[in-house]
């Protein structure tokens, strides 16, 4: 009996183990199974600058290189910019889950340069992360500013601008010297000036410019010259919004601002920043000097509402906040308009308009 006791110590702990190392493989099968695969990585791509120089230095524009690695690998894959993984999606069903069903997980924004610098610290909307911050300043964009009462109310407004450039546009042909019944319009920058004029007079009451200028050199001197080029500064504020930057890709190389987009940032925001407080202040004193006067713009609204706000995490509401929340406000709508003009004008790219 005790030579048996070991042989059978021994097929006891088997047939413990057997049943035992069943449900193990069972379940790691089973989890293999419902596990979730990750989208495929495009192959080339390259060590700690990814996929870049395939984007960068190819002979096609980047939406086309995107739409072949998609027939490619399928209709949702990841590459590599720099050190961070990016998720790209190119059909309408994942997009639309993307948007809606799993809203909260794509609702940030990735931290980039232009949002930190250009975005003070990441104060305007369209640049700040999810966050109490980012929900408080929505509710009052939503509810305050883009409600349709509040564009109700400033329905004269967009009459009065439109009446007024078209009124620029006769004063224009009436000036001309040629002497003919008919005078060249360059309508992309008409409608710039236009959609500039009507965004910026709901925002703070100002314009871009004045449609009695009978030129275009008249159109840049002057109050320019007085504003320190802030209509220069704010056509660099879009081009610098969307420049790339290495460091949004390698962040390590930050340190050595390459190319300049840094600097360049931090002066332009500077610049727009001292003519955003100049505003700021006029409508400080003209809330202070006028009783019952209705409230005719954006940055009248945000003084008064902005004053009881509590959750904006510590940030000063009037010198920070207002300055830039109107200026991401009017610089995306102001994007909105551009685009679809430009679009409609690079079929007709030259318009003569015609007085009888």
């Amino acid at each position: 009996m005790e030579l048996l006791s070991p042989f059978a110590a021994v097929v006891t702990a088997i047939l413990l183990l057997l049943p035992t190392t069943f449900v193990y493989f069972l379940f790691v099968a089973a989890k293999k199974k419902y596990e979730k695969k990750p989208p495929p990585e495009v192959t080339g791509g390259w060590p700690v600058i990814g996929h870049l120089p395939l984007l960068a230095t190819g002979s096609e524009p980047s939406h086309i290189t995107l739409a072949r690695w998609a027939d490619k690998f399928g209709p949702i894959f990841t590459i590599k910019l720099g050190v961070h993984r990016t998720l790209i999606v190119s059909n309408w069903e994942m997009a639309k889950e993307c948007v809606t069903v799993n809203d909260r997980a794509f609702a940030s924004r990735p931290q980039t340069l232009a949002m930190e610098v250009l975005g003070n610290n990441y104060s305007m909307l369209g640049f700040s992360p999810y966050g109490s911050y980012w929900r408080q300043m929505r509710k009052i964009v939503t509810v305050e500013l883009l409600s349709n009462h509040r564009l109700e109310m400033l329905k004269h407004v967009r009459e009065s601008e439109l009446k007024a450039a078209a009124e620029g546009l006769y004063l224009k042909w009436t000036n001309s010297a040629s002497g003919s019944n008919k005078v060249l319009v360059d309508m992309q920058k008409w409608f710039w000036d236009v959609a500039l004029n009507l965004i910026l007079k709901i925002i703070v009451g100002k314009r871009y410019v004045e449609y009695s200028c009978c030129s275009d050199d008249e159109q840049k001197g002057g109050d320019d010259e007085q504003k320190g080029g802030w209509r220069k500064e704010l056509r660099l504020f879009m081009e610098l919004s969307g420049k790339f930057s290495v460091s949004d890709s390698l962040p390590f190389l930050r340190w050595m601002d390459l190319g300049g987009v840094e600097r360049a940032m931090k002066k332009c925001s500077k610049n727009l920043e001292i003519v955003a407080r100049e505003w700021l202040e006029e409508h400080k004193q003209k809330k202070a000097s006028i009783v019952a006067k209705s409230r005719e713009d954006f940055m009248d609204v945000l003084l008064s509402i902005l004053d009881d706000a509590k959750d904006l995490s510590s940030r000063d509401a009037d010198s920070v906040n207002i300055s830039t929340c109107l200026l991401c406000l009017f610089l995306s709508a102001k994007s909105v308009f551009v685009f679809k003009f430009h679009t409609y004008c690079r079929s007709v790219p030259t318009f003569q308009i015609f007085y009888n």
